[in-house]
């Protein structure tokens, strides 16, 4: 028990009042309002019917007679004073007879004791402020008691709410739960010595929640089921209902909260209940209260009930706090704080949320700030022309160089300009943070339009209209005016860079989870990204922040998640995330070279404190892309998404890393908020949903395995006396199919467990048994090593191998093993998993001894392991290196034939020839599955040996024909997509069927797969199939004439 005095902050200045920018449409999905006529019919609630009723506490006076004596007992309090003090406890905070049931007279006694001891020490000071810090803290239930002053929050006191937050309600899941109690007393504190200030006592009451049937499905909604027995004992009907109407609502869908409110007949009350998914938003129950204290309310009950089928519902008692003559009539006020609690939701911890509890910014500049924040730290072009001068002066063409001036590149990036400075600086400019947002708002909100209260203007809307908006010049010279120096102007014009490249965003739509925006991505300089991207997508949540990158507006590509195993790492991850989002993309785009679509990539970033959260935020990531890929099409919502980019866009997407077991939920959510392309949007889902998995059918590893096969056919190599190394182990994709497919000597494997390795050969019958169980290696039976093997984790410390050396730590062990082969002996390298450039230009000479390369072979499974320039240091050692984009093209082949079949099969269809139903597989599915992997291999042998027969004509690096290979054939397809070819319909016709799968030709149709499939779909099929049999057969540069006999010949099989 503790009772510390401290200075309240005064009330705030009147600014605080302001109406805020956030314009949002109130009457959709995620807020039940129950519409009628294009309006909202308020539900009543009379004032005799309240949504708790405590069972009456039979022996409170009883209880209370004891208190007193236990007070007199301990003689601090003045005998006359003590049924004061006692009554006013019992009677004046609020506090319902539950507490009082269940608490014990010495407790009670001790907290009535801390209240007056405050009193006594409010006596002894020069304002005579009362000043309570109460908090006991138990196993499985918790008190605090403050001094509050309605309606503002207390950023000098102990912040009981985010403690709260952080303690109890943040980590609420299931039947791990706490459920909160919180009551204002119903009048300032007690005496004169305070009652000059408007301060009340707020006291707090956390239990933990006792679910009698247990843990539940997450469907379940049955109130009995799934509530708390105490909740449900004192909770009236009408609340049962009102919360069972939010619950079902939320239990549903993925989207935002569901908010109900009900006003008080009679009085200026109002109730304001919210209920969202368990976990999904961090310290939204302190930051909701930040929110309705800007508006001038204040509450005098507040209730947090946790469901046992995943929910929480938040129940708010909300009034005009005494000063409420400065900020909007409740009528109105009460209408923001629903638009705006779906933004709070969204991001209630925002890096700005202390200027809004504050009052300097609005709930939407503070959120605007933050998410512009991580625009700038990504994207502020920070080299200066220093930059430029040195890349012109150093050799383009020297790979070295290149990648010397990339490390450059990141470095001045990071230390010029660090997240705190760039915080900082923000901070310093708020007069213009908010004339950016201003112009944002006036480019990106429309009111919504209709009849009824729900569609008067609001307060948002009329702020906007109020306000001036400045032009672009005048945000130029502002800028100017105000800065300080050279960087504050910087950092500042990225706003104005932001706000003239996003072409649409959900920002002001009323029911999201996470922040999206479309940006027009030209504003990337040519000098770091030289190839120019499509389409960009930046993503906000609270627990992520992550990009979608296209390189055409067909495209295809994975989604990542990024996991960091510390803060360096997080730190390490944030500032490379876009670049390796780029490259990621890059890569797929030469790696697409055999299929319609471009490359593409998404990845998702997760913040540092919430790497268990990465569920939630693919969901967040999935759904906030959804709203701009089907603007206007939720059920309800009336305001329009601003389309600045006027076309529609449909994504395709598949699993990468840590998202394999989630794109069913992504594939059915899709259908669920009706795509019409919801079939085609993911691919590698479960065969029960059409999808064709890559991991069970080992579609890259096919495409992977050839070109092993292929070096071994060109030199005549017997496989099984070929030493291996693999990055990547039998837990993933990539590795376990590798393992399964060879019959190499396994001489050692990495992966995220550790280092396994064995001289004399790894067990080839347990290494079968980890594969096909997805087991990492540290399962692996140490019995089965030889004497001179071993197994080490990256937990791991002082370990000593049977050569005598040492291992002081594990995960540096782990990460840099692949550069310690010399010794190894090792023939065959083949990286399946693994961190993007871990081989790069400062550590590739560890793989060179006397100027050769120590591992001949490299066939480099695993995207960006090897950086290009580390892969020509490596050929140019004597190496022979095939790289990912020639190598591990197979489930981007086997994803486009997915989709392919997809878009050419009707629903009828599709169900009977493409889903598994009750584990029966159709026998059209199983025969287009080995078809697939007949293409794969056959698109795989076909570039090899394109690669292997242009290396030896020109003596080029592998790594670097690979490269021109791909441009070619992508360049060339675009030639043809774009020229009069198409329109010669027998001739495109004969080029349709050999390069569609016969299979789907007979089981279709041609004529029908055209009537399908999208024109442009189609065009792309057309065009690549053409460019790459070309490309393959006579190589990259064959001139003009070659094309021509090509042509002729193609003519004439017509």
């Amino acid at each position: 028990m503790s009772s510390v005095a401290a200075h309240l902050l005064p009330l705030t200045p009147d600014y605080r009042g302001t109406p805020s920018p956030r314009p949002t449409h109130l009457s959709v999905p995620g807020i039940l309002l129950h519409l009628q006529n294009g309006g909202f019919d308020q539900r009543r609630v009379v004032q005799k019917d309240p949504f708790y009723v405590a069972k009456p506490f039979a022996d409170k006076e009883t209880q209370m007679e004891a208190v007193m004596d236990e007070l007199d007992h301990r003689g601090f309090i003045p005998d006359s004073l003590i049924p004061q003090e006692t009554r006013w406890f019992y009677n004046s905070l609020g506090i319902d007879d539950q507490f009082f049931a269940t608490e014990t007279v010495p407790n009670i006694a001790d907290l009535i004791l801390s209240i007056y001891g405050a009193k006594i020490a409010a006596f002894s000071r020069r304002d005579r402020k009362l000043e309570l810090r109460l908090d006991r803290e138990e196993k499985d239930r918790a008190i605090y008691i403050d001094t509050s002053v309605p309606g503002v929050t207390n950023l000098s006191g102990p912040k009981y709410e985010e403690r709260i937050d952080e303690k109890y309600l943040n980590g609420s899941f299931g039947t791990k739960a706490y459920r909160v109690e919180t009551f204002r007393s119903l009048s300032p504190t007690v005496d004169d010595v305070t009652k000059a200030y408007p301060e009340q006592l707020r006291c707090y009451f956390i239990y933990k929640c006792d679910f009698p049937q247990g843990a539940v499905a997450t469907d379940e909604t049955d109130m009995k089921k799934i509530s708390d027995k105490l909740f449900y004992e004192k909770a009236s009907e009408n609340t049962k209902s009102i919360y069972q109407s939010v619950i079902n609502q939320v239990s549903k869908s993925t989207s935002g909260p569901a908010i109900e409110m009900l006003e008080v007949e009679g009085t200026n009350e109002r109730r304001l209940v919210i209920a969202y998914h368990q976990r999904s938003s961090s310290n939204y129950f302190s930051a909701v209260s930040d929110l309705y204290h800007y508006y001038g309310l204040t509450s005098t009950r507040k209730y947090v009930e946790q469901f046992a089928n995943g929910i929480t519902v938040m129940c708010i008692y909300l009034s005009p706090c005494p000063s409420s003559s400065r900020y909007p009539p409740i009528e109105h006020s009460i209408h923001q704080v629903i638009k705006e609690a779906s933004l709070l939701y969204c991001l209630p911890n925002n890096v700005y949320q202390p200027l809004f509890s504050q009052g300097e910014l609005s709930l939407q500049e503070s959120i605007y700030a933050h998410c512009v924040m991580i625009f700038v730290t990504h994207f502020l072009n920070r080299l200066g022309p220093e930059y430029k001068s040195l890349l012109n002066i150093l050799n383009n063409g020297s790979s070295a160089h290149q990648e010397v001036l990339g490390k450059i590149k990141r470095r001045l990036r990071l230390e010029t300009f660090t997240k705190d400075y760039i915080f900082d600086i923000i901070s310093n400019q708020l007069e213009l943070v908010h004339q950016f947002y201003l112009s944002f708002a006036s480019t990106h909100y429309v009111q919504a339009v209709g009849e009824g209260i729900d569609y008067l203007p609001t307060l948002s809307y009329q702020r906007l209209k109020a306000s001036s908006v400045l032009t672009d010049e005048e945000l130029t010279k502002l800028v100017r005016r105000n800065a300080a120096n050279d960087h504050q102007v910087l950092v500042m014009d990225a706003f104005h860079l932001f706000n003239k490249h996003v072409l649409k965003t959900n920002f002001y739509t009323p029911s999201k989870v996470a922040l999206s925006f479309r940006l027009d991505p030209s504003f990337l300089p040519a000098i770091e990204y030289p190839q120019p991207l499509y389409g960009m997508f930046l993503i906000i949540g609270q627990e992520f922040r992550g990009f979608h990158l296209r390189f055409r507006d067909i495209a295809r590509g994975g989604i990542r998640i990024v996991k960091s195993r510390s803060l360096e790492a997080y730190n390490f991850n944030a500032r490379s995330v876009f670049d390796e989002n780029y490259n990621l993309a890059n890569t797929q785009q030469r790696k697409n070279k055999d299929i319609p679509e471009g490359g593409s990539k998404g990845v998702v970033l997760l913040d540092f404190e919430h790497q268990d959260k990465a569920r939630i935020a693919f969901q967040k990531y999935i759904d906030s892309i959804l709203d701009l890929l089907l603007p206007n099409q939720t059920s309800g919502v009336k305001s329009q998404v601003v389309d600045l980019y006027k076309k529609e866009e449909i994504l395709f997407m598949g699993p990468d890393e840590n998202t394999a077991g989630l794109v069913d939920w992504a594939t059915i959510h899709a259908r669920e908020r009706g795509a019409p392309w919801w079939k085609s949007f993911f691919t590698g889902k479960s065969p029960a949903l059409g999808g064709i998995p890559h991991d069970e059918y080992g579609m890259t590893s096919l495409s992977v395995r050839q070109y092993v096969l292929g070096i071994y056919r060109k030199l005549g190599i017997e496989s099984s006396e070929v030493r291996k190394l693999q990055t990547g182990g039998p837990d993933g994709d990539l590795g376990s199919n590798e393992i399964l497919l060879s019959n190499e000597k396994y001489v050692a494997i990495v992966d995220g467990s550790g280092v396994l390795n064995d001289p004399n050969g790894i067990n080839r019958s347990e290494l079968v048994r980890l594969a096909r169980a997805r087991k990492m290696i540290s399962e692996f039976d140490a019995s089965k090593l030889s004497k001179n093997g071993y197994k080490v984790l990256v937990e791991d410390k002082d370990v000593k191998l049977p050569s005598g050396e040492v291992v002081e730590n594990g995960i540096t062990f782990r990460n840099t093993f692949h550069l310690r082969t010399g010794s190894e002996n090792i023939s065959l390298f083949v990286p399946c998993g693994g961190r993007p450039e871990a081989i790069d230009i400062n550590n590739v000479s560890n793989l060179i001894v006397d100027g050769k390369s120590t591992i001949p072979y490299i066939v480099e499974g695993a995207n960006l392991f090897i950086t290009q320039e580390a892969k020509l240091k490596l050929e140019a050692a004597g190496a022979i290196v095939y790289k990912d984009a020639s190598a591990n093209k197979g489930g981007v082949t086997s994803s486009s034939l997915e989709v392919l079949a997809s878009l050419a099969f009707d629903d009828e269809s599709f169900y009977k020839n493409m889903c598994l139903v009750d584990g029966h597989v159709p026998e059209f599915y199983k025969a287009y599955v080995k078809q697939v992997q007949s293409i794969i291999e056959e698109n795989a042998r076909l570039e090899f040996e394109a690669i292997w027969r242009e290396a030896e004509k020109t003596g080029k690096p592998r790594s670097i024909i690979s490269d021109e290979l791909s441009n070619a054939i992508n360049n060339l397809t675009e030639e043809l997509q774009s020229s009069s070819l198409w329109d010669d319909v027998a001739f495109r016709n004969q080029i349709l069927k050999e390069a569609l799968p016969s299979l789907l030709q007979s089981q279709i149709g041609l004529e029908t797969i055209l009537e399908r499939v999208p024109h442009a779909y189609m065009k792309a099929i057309f065009g690549s199939y053409l460019a790459g049999r070309f490309v393959y057969d006579h190589g990259v540069n064959p001139g003009h004439f070659v094309f021509f006999e090509y042509m002729i010949n193609k003519r004439s099989q017509i």
